[in-house]
């Protein structure tokens, strides 16, 4: 049985429609997740929406609105994004859902079970935008002397009857997690994690909120219901079939990856692993705070006018081109900035120029003059062997270790490599000139150009999933060997076809105006 692999992204908290973080996070959750399927591992990938708190019931109230309707509608936003995107989720769970209710009474149940609830009041800051609360010394003073918290939301004086959960506890044990290697990466954010953790000592948190109602009701305790990250946070066990702790829970929990952005770390690396710690459930083996985007380099923001629907992008330069751009364009894990300018030209010369136009000339020169097909029977030379070779390393070693490590624009970088010699290649061998002075020679040299062209469409399918799979069909590639494991063997060596193949990478252009995505 192929062995299993869970990740998941964000729950996304839809009092908004989708902006190009949420889009940023899909995609590259997404071409994790095909990774890992293309490396013959069985997948789980799961997202949703966060649909309780008091922010949404704010935003549904302002807008003249039943909170669950409102929900209802902001959440098909986010199911629209995947599939426009081409995410591969295997599961979107709402946390409105039956079913995630039961999930989060169950773990409540849980950790009160362990002694770890009690009931008290709460007096202190709250962040409504944040849906968190803060103590006083991690508050920023803003303009006027406006308190606000570390993101730079306004917070607000808290007083109301709360349960709270022995979050200190903890405290050791959490330092001695966040102090593993590999469970929370990059660097910098385990060195936020362990900072908090070890500068102060850890407050019981307040898990449960009397001042509204929109949440999964506190069980056996009236008026209470839970802190919406309790609620949110259980939809990664929800996406598996839990309370139930068999079948798809028992496979495939603890996560293997949990990615997110970098202003969540807190509630991932310190609330979660408590809460499931003193729940009697495995931790998660990997938690990922990856960067912002930016546009132009500065944070987008109604005001400035640059927030932008991920799916206008999409539909202006299509979707493969959008995902290739953002992991190519961004080191996996620090902030990255983007332009209609950039993503222009980081596809016209890497996709279209470069790649794309490879297999187009390649397949095309096939189709004319060798009746789309032929078998090469010349000797393998020096200059074919070291080509394939090449190819082979980025492909199936350089591109698939930095994948693992989740350093997706270095697996891209070598793989970009390889297409490069594969067009030095094609410039010294010249088989347009040999058709006419060594046709047995030109059919070696196109042979090798499609085993490379094969092996650089599967290895970078992942990231550009359609396209791939159209470079793949000119090629007559059986559609069961097209995974990692299918690179060890050479069809450079057997019979070559091709099947009336198109360019799979346009070439893009700026709006006429010029008008900035």
């Amino acid at each position: 049985m192929a062995e299993p692999f869970y990740i998941t992204t964000a729950i996304a908290y839809p009092n908004g429609k989708p902006h190009i973080g949420h889009a940023y996070e899909a995609i590259a959750g997404d071409a994790i997740a095909r990774f890992h399927r293309l490396n013959g591992r069985d997948v789980r990938f799961v997202t949703g929406t966060d649909e309780h708190g008091l922010k949404m019931a704010q935003t549904a109230r302002s807008a003249g609105r039943e909170t669950i309707d409102f929900a209802t509608e902001m959440s098909n936003y986010f199911r629209v994004m995947g599939e426009k995107l081409n995410i591969s989720y295997n599961a979107f769970r709402r946390t409105t859902e039956e079913q995630h209710i039961a999930a989060s009474t169950a773990i409540w149940k849980a950790m009160e079970a362990n002694g770890d609830l009690y009931l008290d009041r709460y007096e202190g800051w709250y962040s409504i935008r944040d849906e968190a609360f803060y103590a006083e010394d991690e508050l920023i003073e803003g303009e006027g002397g406006q308190k606000l918290s570390p993101q730079k939301t306004p917070v607000e004086w808290t007083v109301e009857e709360s349960w709270f959960f022995r979050l200190s506890k903890y405290r050791d044990f959490l330092i001695e997690l966040n102090e593993t290697p590999g469970f929370l990466e990059p660097e910098s954010r385990r060195n936020e994690v362990l900072s908090f953790l070890k500068g102060q000592d850890l407050r019981d948190l307040s898990v449960s909120r009397t001042s509204f109602d929109w949440g999964v009701p506190v069980p056996d305790s009236p008026g209470h219901v839970m802190y919406v990250w309790v609620d949110a946070l259980t939809t990664y066990l929800t996406g598996i079939g839990y309370p139930d702790t068999s079948g798809d829970f028992a496979r495939f929990w603890p996560a293997d990856l949990h990615l997110i952005g970098k202003d969540i770390v807190r509630f991932h690396a310190v609330y979660w692993p408590a809460f499931l710690k003193s729940a009697g459930l495995a931790i998660p083996k990997s938690i990922f705070g990856h960067g912002f985007l930016l546009h132009r380099g500065e944070k987008m923001s109604k005001s400035l006018g640059n927030v932008v629907d991920p799916l206008e992008l999409a539909e202006r330069f299509g979707v493969d081109q959008l995902r290739y751009f953002l992991l190519r364009e961004v080191s996996f894990g620090q902030d990255g900035s983007y332009s209609a300018e950039a993503i222009v030209t980081r596809c016209n010369a890497e996709l279209a120029n470069s790649f794309g136009n490879l297999a187009q000339r390649v397949m095309s020169f096939i189709a004319k003059n060798c009746d789309g097909g032929f078998t090469a029977e010349a000797p393998v030379e020096p200059a074919d062997a070291e080509v394939r070779e090449k190819v082979r390393r980025a492909c199936a070693e350089e591109l698939p270790q930095a994948f693992e490590r989740l350093a997706l624009s270095v697996g891209l970088e070598a793989w970009m490599q390889a297409v490069f010699a594969c067009n030095a290649y094609i410039d010294e061998q010249a088989p347009w000139a040999l058709r006419k002075t060594d046709p047995e020679r030109m059919k070696r040299v196109l042979a090798t150009l499609c085993g490379c062209i094969r092996d650089l469409a599967i290895a970078v399918s992942p990231v550009t999933p359609v396209a791939s799979s159209k470079i793949l069909d000119f090629l007559c590639i059986p559609v069961k060997a097209r995974d990692l494991a299918a690179l060890a063997d050479d069809p450079a060596l057997g019979a070559i076809r091709v099947d009336n193949p198109k360019p799979a990478f346009p070439r893009l252009e700026l709006p006429s105006d010029e008008e900035e995505a």
